[in-house]
């Protein structure tokens, strides 16, 4: 057989091996199924009703204010914990003040209004300003919410106190001051689980 005899054998031997390899590969049974998948993250939402605790004048040394207000889980997800972060700032009217008049300021967070002898914990302004957010919560807050937190969709009452303690002393250099107090509430959910 001549060269190009057998060069064209060995051209159309490869041609109709590679037809059948490609054929190969088209001849089995498919099928394809494709799913739609969501993944969409629940709410935190902490609300604190009203959104101005206290607002009171003309206090006097020995005088006390008891305010109620409410937390609402407002989001889709639990809460487990409620972290407390205070922070105030004195005006001093007269510019005297030798010490700070959130010493003097006494916080009693209470059970509830009908049980106003059931003291949950007791502190001043000044004390409880420099208590980390994990401390408040496992002194004010785990009591009150225990081991549930605040499920979604639950209001739970507060009851606070505010003591103008009376040492006993000259309290003159507070006269006309005022304490803006600030307390921030900061959620953290549950922790994550099967779903």
């Amino acid at each position: 057989m001549g060269i190009k005899k057998q060069l064209g054998m060995g051209v159309l031997s490869a041609a109709l091996g590679i037809a059948l390899i490609g054929g190969g590969t088209y001849a089995y049974f498919s099928s394809s199924e494709t799913t739609n998948n969501t993944f969409a993250t629940g709410t935190l939402d902490l609300a604190v009703e009203p959104t101005t605790v206290i607002e009171v004048g003309d206090l006097k040394p020995g005088d006390w204010v008891i305010r109620d207000f409410e937390l609402q889980n407002n989001g889709s997800l639990d809460i487990e914990k409620v972290y407390l972060d205070t922070d105030y700032n004195v005006v001093d009217a007269q510019g005297d003040n030798t010490e700070d008049f959130g010493k003097y300021i006494e916080v009693e967070f209470l059970y509830n209004a009908d049980k106003l002898d059931e003291v949950i914990y007791e502190t001043t302004l000044d004390k409880l300003k420099e208590m980390s957010p994990e401390a408040v919560n496992e002194h004010i807050f785990y009591p009150t919410l225990g081991e549930k937190g605040l499920p979604s969709g639950d209001i739970d009452d507060l009851v606070v106190k505010f003591n103008f303690v009376d040492n006993g002393e000259d309290q003159n250099e507070f006269q006309g001051d005022s304490l803006n107090l600030e307390w921030t509430f900061n959620a953290e959910q549950t922790a994550g689980d099967e779903q």
